[in-house]
């Protein structure tokens, strides 16, 4: 079904008559975003975007929007283990952050195929399994709720100048996409202190984590790296696409590296044996916010996340989910184990905390364009 709609997706028009240039404001040390060609930013998409990503008309009995299981003070996300759809079914993964969504080379947790945010748009609008907004065969109704707003219409004719019916997937799904995009946060301690010296950004025990973080006993900075704290990462310059994904060592259910057949990373497309409980590194930033963690939400707090990483996997004692993650035989070569006394601990957890960018947590821009 999701394969068929993401085919079926009517291709983008001629849009000459929308702006031909979008004034990016970007952070200090950030590149350009890559965007296709088929799809140009203007500022017009990107407010059009934003009503979008506010309004439950989305969902097929108008209860939910993009915005509900993604919300600013959580830095995009929704603080539940597994996403809830708009007619209550839990999704088995956890919502992911959106900040910086336009450097991000593969999009989903655990997909190599989905790596455009105009297609991706169209999974929790018609997927069904989960259902998430639920508009799984009533696209004409969907369109039909935006046609008959002169609002909503007249935004959609100032995005797209020169379409005769400028109210169709196609531009609906550009402007969630654009603006998704438009979502850059890069305004924290940390980047203080990086790009713009301040040398009181940083506290001391922050810059003790920075340096464990970026050491080789702890690995942290090869699955996180960079100006993205990712490493699936894209930008206009780009020569070659990253695409990355990562075995943590979470599960290791038959003492043989499989994990729970509730969801089982990469592997579930590819069935590759390597490929078993593969997923994708999300970035850092704003990470202090956006609890619970893991793609399934099965490790609640950063003291936590510390725990395993230092563990090099997570070992559950008992019940179905029962094994050694450090055994895997999957697991990532950098999920080794460091020692992590109180000081460390306080360390690392300080300078995560630095990547919070409170700014963007509020920001006007983002918010919800009728709150």
């Amino acid at each position: 079904m999701l394969v068929t709609l993401l085919l079926a997706c009517p291709g983008p028009e001629d849009d000459t008559g929308a702006a031909a240039t979008y004034a990016w404001d970007l952070p200090a040390g950030f590149p350009e975003p890559y965007v296709p060609p088929e799809y140009p930013m203007s500022a017009e998409k990107v407010e059009l975007g934003r009503y979008l990503f506010y309004d439950e008309r989305l969902s097929g009995n108008e209860t939910q929007a993009c915005a509900s299981c993604h919300k600013q003070e959580l830095a995009f996300t929704d603080g539940l283990a597994g996403a809830e759809g708009s007619t209550g079914e839990i999704h088995r993964r956890g919502s992911m952050a959106l900040g910086n969504i336009a450097y991000a080379s593969t999009l989903t947790w655990a997909s190599n195929a989905v790596r455009v945010l105009e297609h991706q748009a169209l999974l929790p609008i018609f997927g069904e399994t989960p259902v998430e907004l639920g508009m799984a065969g009533r696209e004409d109704e969907l369109l039909e709720r935006f046609r008959s707003d002169p609002a909503m219409l007249a935004r959609f004719e100032a995005a797209f100048p020169d379409r005769e019916d400028p109210v169709d997937l196609d531009t609906l799904t550009q402007g969630i996409a654009s603006f998704q995009r438009s979502l850059l946060t890069g305004d924290s301690p940390y980047d203080r202190w990086t790009y713009r010296d301040d040398p009181q950004a940083l506290s001391d025990s922050a810059l003790r984590g920075m340096s464990l973080y970026l050491s080789e006993d702890m690995e942290c900075f090869h699955c996180h790296g960079g100006f993205a704290f990712a490493d699936s990462v894209r930008t206009a310059t780009t020569t070659f696409d990253e695409m990355f994904f990562h075995n943590t060592g979470l599960y290791n259910v038959d003492g043989a590296g499989a994990y729970p057949e509730r969801d089982q990373g990469l592997y579930e497309l590819t069935l590759e044996p390597a490929d078993m409980g593969r997923f994708r590194a999300p970035s850092l930033r704003n990470i202090a916010v956006t609890a619970p963690y893991m793609h399934d939400g099965s490790i609640a707090t950063l003291d936590e996340v510390l725990d395993h990483y230092a563990a090099g996997g997570r070992t559950i004692a008992e019940g179905e989910n029962a094994g050694v993650g450090a055994d895997n035989p999957y697991k990532s070569e950098f999920v080794r184990g460091f020692q992590l006394d109180d000081q460390s601990r306080a360390d690392l957890k300080a300078f995560l905390e630095s990547l919070t960018d409170e700014g963007f947590l509020t920001d006007p821009r983002f918010s919800d364009p009728e709150g």
